[in-house]
């Protein structure tokens, strides 16, 4: 027991035959134990070249037979967490050591990969993640201790507190595909986490020291923000074998190949991003911080009842989140380069803490805000992160995160995610819930907006490109998509902005009333046809047109709302900022005519009041000047501007300024679990047998041209629902 395989001999650089050989013995069924210098012979290969993908495969059904015995999984494990400890402590040559960890780590990922996903369970027993009674345990080891605590301590100990560098980069890439190897095990459960869920190492790592949590959610931002490139020797820096590629032999990082691998058996090579990195720390935390454990407490409470002398003992089930140190990580960082405490005297939670560059990470996020899991990365931090809001709030050069949501927003035909659009009208709503927010994007001139093609946008200010890019969507919406939360998170948005509307262009006033003209031409039609409708089943009481009639009348009462909200912005204007806004004016005297079929409207005269007292303000001081004056663009432009100084609101009704916030409703992992495993396929190239994935549906590669034609809608409707239970609230 414990004996070296003896290996073929090397005779001129038969690396191939000694890797084959060892790899063999480590799937076969003889069990080396932990002290065997089996593992160091494994571990120190110089593999540089691949096996084909059926001699893959069997390796992987020969291990996932043996390893119920040999236990060579849980022990791989094992010499992986001393690997990175002995890094840690070490402080002479780490070469050697840094070769033995990533081929632990490369070989840990493929088959525990293999075993994630080819599970006749989802139970972690499978795993066999223990060792046997009878295994000689070196100096020093805990037996009884789990062994994906002890390997998830030690692979987020490194993350965390080893720098990113040319000589690391590479172990660093190899860790955070292991990472996503290890917390896979969620694709195998349903959309809705459960307490029978097993999750053994993602639960590994949410146990860890708060410290810990701390430096890792502390690097794989760092991660994000530097961009790291792949170092030019990363394939070979410390593989120099004479002329020999070494394991690292890859495509663009280290985790494309190995000796028994095809290319893209473990990670596809689809991701195609320049800052692998930084792309694949992003999704890491994504994942760790959407992270849901749900926990089964059983309590016995006692029965009863007032027609029986006995007691029957009950159980009752709760169910109820264990919370998530990740997330709790994000949301209490702070900026390296100011403590709020030192100046107004508020209580940060004791402890350990994140500390990032705010700056650096406000600037990354807004050149990576194309990308959806940037857009995630701000969305969580500006609800769960109450400093990085306030010091997004207060930055002076707010177009660095707007104008790239706005340009997606103003693309969003072309192909963009449904999930992309609804997170980035959710960060300008939960913007627009600031009233110094509103006031500083309309002091903020930019002098041209390139992408935007309708219409020639010169030195406008960034407010009114935000109202042009909403009421766009909302119009796009109304004839495309025809979603009701898109149209509430627009209007919602637009209403919490509109008492603080300062110098509105021409053009934002414009497409406002047009929006009002849109929307009430939709409303006419659906009275009139309502009316006709009801009618009918007068006549023919016809159960079917009854159907017909209700969805009518749900759909009338949606428009509706819609029409009296665009009467409230426009009322929040006129009542609250208009000697700032002449435009607006401008723009209803315009058009004044579109308002009158609702000026005695049982369900819109009160809001339309409003409107009717600014128009008779100013069409009677213009009649009064009328006699022999001709009247450009300009000159009645001009004239507003001139009696807007004596404008003194008088006969306006005051309504209540309108307010929403966004409110997350209370199981948010139901959507944003599934999302983030997906962006994880997408953008880290991760892979996944499509057989095993239950978290969300995988489109085959047969049904690949009708989910190029049909799937990205289809798949929007599916994932945006749980998203659309998240919650607009107006605060009175």
């Amino acid at each position: 027991m414990g004996g070296v395989p003896s290996t073929p001999r090397n005779t001129g650089g038969d690396d191939v035959s000694v890797a084959e050989y060892l790899i063999a013995t480590f799937v076969g069924e003889k069990s080396f134990p932990l002290a065997s210098d089996f593992w160091n012979k494994l571990l120190e290969l110089p593999l540089s070249s691949r096996w084909p993908s059926d001699r893959v495969q069997q390796a992987c059904e020969l291990f996932e037979q043996s390893n119920g015995y040999t236990r060579h999984l849980a022990k791989l494990l094992i010499h992986l967490s001393w690997c990175l400890q002995e890094l840690l402590q070490a402080s002479d040559d780490q070469s050697s050591i840094y070769k033995k960890a990533v081929n632990a780590t490369y070989i840990s990922s493929v088959f525990l990969k293999y075993l994630n996903e080819n599970g006749k369970s989802d139970s972690v027993q499978e795993l066999h993640l223990s060792l046997d009674e009878s295994e000689p345990v070196p100096h020093g080891f805990v037996m009884d201790q789990d062994i994906q605590n002890f390997v998830m301590h030690s692979v987020l100990s490194f993350i965390g507190s080893n720098e990113v560098s040319p000589n690391s980069y590479v172990l660093h890439r190899e860790l955070l595909n292991f990472m996503l190897v290890t917390m896979s095990t969620q694709l195998l459960a349903g959309p809705s986490p459960g307490p029978r869920d097993a999750n053994p190492f993602i639960d590994a790592a949410m146990a860890q020291e708060k410290s810990i949590v701390c430096l890792v959610v502390r690097r794989l931002l760092l991660n994000y923000i530097s961009r790291h490139r792949t170092p030019p020797n990363a394939n070979s820096y410390m593989y120099s074998d004479g002329d020999s590629q070494g394991i690292l032999g890859r495509v663009g990082s280290a985790a494309a190949s190995f000796v028994l691998l095809p290319l893209n058996y473990l990670v596809s090579n689809s991701g195609g991003s320049n800052n692998p990195l930084a792309e694949c720390s992003l999704h890491v935390l994504l994942i760790l911080i959407n992270y849901h454990k749900s926990v089964m407490s059983d309590e016995s409470m006692t029965d009863k009842s007032d027609d029986s002398a006995t007691s029957e003992s009950v159980s009752k089930i709760h169910v109820f989140s264990s919370g998530n140190t990740f997330s709790k990580a994000l949301a209490n960082a702070r900026d390296v380069e100011f403590d709020r405490s030192d100046v107004e005297g508020n209580v940060h939670p004791a402890g350990p803490h994140v500390r990032i560059p705010f700056a650096s990470l406000f600037d990354t996020l807004g050149m990576c805000l194309a990308d959806e899991g940037a857009v995630l990365l701000l969305y969580s931090l500006l609800q769960g992160n109450s400093d990085f809001k306030e010091y997004v709030l207060v930055r002076t050069d707010l177009d660095t995160l707007l104008m790239p949501i706005l340009e997606t927003l103003y693309n969003a035909s072309k192909r963009t995610s449904s999930n992309q659009i609804y997170m980035m009208l959710i960060v300008l709503l939960i913007l627009s819930q600031d009233s110094s927010f509103n006031s500083s994007i309309h002091k903020m001139i930019l002098p041209s907006v390139p992408w935007y093609k309708e219409h020639l946008l010169h030195q406008t200010s960034l407010g009114s490109i935000m109202v042009i890019i909403l009421i766009r969507t909302v119009q796009h919406n109304l004839s495309k998509l025809r979603d009701v939360y898109l149209q509430t998170t627009c209007l919602a948005t637009l209403a919490n902005m509109a008492p603080h509307a300062h110098h509105l262009s021409a053009y934002a006033s414009q497409r406002l009333v047009s929006l009002f003209y849109m929307l009430s031409r939709k409303y006419n039609k659906l009275s009139g046809l309502t009316g006709d409708k009801v009618q009918s089943i007068k006549i023919n009481l016809s159960g079917e047109d009854l159907g017909v009639s209700e969805d009518l009348a749900a759909e009338l009462q949606i428009f509706t709302d819609f029409l009296r909200l665009v009467l409230d912005i426009l009322n929040a204007i006129l009542t609250y900022a208009l000697p700032r806004n002449p435009e607006i004016v401008y723009a209803i005297m315009h058009r004044q005519e579109v308002f009158q079929p609702f000026k005695n409207h049982p369900q819109f005269h009160e809001l339309v009041e409003n409107i009717y007292t600014v128009l008779d303000f100013f069409n009677s001081r213009m009649d009064s000047q009328r006699s022999d004056r001709e009247w450009s663009v300009q000159k009645v432009l001009q004239f507003i501007i001139n009696n807007c100084r004596s404008w003194r609101g008088e006969g306006m009704k005051m309504f209540t300024q309108l307010h929403f916030s966004y409110e997350q409703e209370s199981h948010p992992e139901e959507f944003f679990i599934p999302y983030v495993w997906q962006l994880a396929f997408s953008r880290c190239g991760f892979s996944f047998n499509p057989d095993s994935i239950n978290l969300f549906p995988v489109p085959h590669p047969a049904g690949k041209e009708i989910e190029d034609e049909r799937g990205e809608e289809l798949e929007g409707k599916e994932k945006v629902q749980e998203l659309k239970e998240q919650r607009i609230v107006f605060d009175p």
